[in-house]
């Protein structure tokens, strides 16, 4: 998987690629074919701003769906942090859609005689 981080008007935190690729990593753990994963920080100048002065989108490119999410923070690893949750429930929607979980109806299940 390839990761991507643009910037815009933004000064990264010193670890925040560190932090970034070990999240974005974990992800690999469900079986969703992801080829490339886009991170764009934006930084909003404006004072009365404050609390959501940086804003992270994620989006994922490949052969398996598109996944894309959008938070807000006060600092670019709290919208981050926001962002990621976002793209893990989306991950675990499809995780468990391809699962099989073997549960029988009574239709498939086979009648046994009793003597």
């Amino acid at each position: 998987m390839k990761i991507i981080i643009h910037t815009r008007h933004a000064d990264l935190a010193s670890d925040f690629k560190v932090i970034a690729e070990e999240k974005l990593r974990s992800m690999e753990r469900f079986s969703v074919a992801i080829d490339r994963i886009e991170v764009e920080i934006t930084h909003e100048a404006n004072p009365r701003q404050g609390k959501n002065s940086h804003r992270v989108v994620i989006t994922s490119h490949g052969s398996g769906p598109l996944l894309r999410a959008d938070a807000r923070g006060f600092n670019d690893v709290a919208a981050f942090d926001a962002a990621i949750k976002n793209i893990e429930l989306q991950i675990r929607r499809i995780h468990e859609k391809a699962k099989s979980h073997g549960r029988k109806t009574l239709r498939t299940m086979k009648v046994e005689a009793v003597d």
